[in-house]
């Protein structure tokens, strides 16, 4: 089991809108995130900086890949795409962070 955390970037103003739609995440998309082999999914803000911390632990990293082209997510980040940065395919701008402790 992988643990893997990034950071995504929110634009002013859209929290509130950020946590309804997690609120209302849908079921299609809860059921990929699990088929992949995603658990223990949590997304924190610093609201400070409309920074986005999400963590994530993961069967195989390899899998990860496969979510880019399911329609299911595809439809997703275009969701998504007017509250946060996102890249030219509507995916979040996603800065993969590096562990430097963990106490299991």
């Amino acid at each position: 089991m992988l643990r893997i955390a990034s950071k995504m970037k929110l634009f002013v103003g859209m929290k509130e809108e950020y946590q309804r739609r997690h609120d209302e995440i849908w079921s299609e998309l809860h059921s990929l995130l699990k088929e992949t082999g995603i658990s223990e999914y949590s997304i924190f803000l610093d609201e400070e900086a409309n920074e986005l911390f999400a963590i994530m632990k993961v069967d195989e990293h390899n899998k990860m890949a496969e979510l880019a082209t399911n329609e299911i997510m595809k439809k997703w980040w275009q969701f998504m795409a007017d509250i946060m940065e996102t890249n030219e395919d509507n995916s979040p701008v996603s800065i993969p962070l590096q562990e430097v402790f963990y106490m299991p």
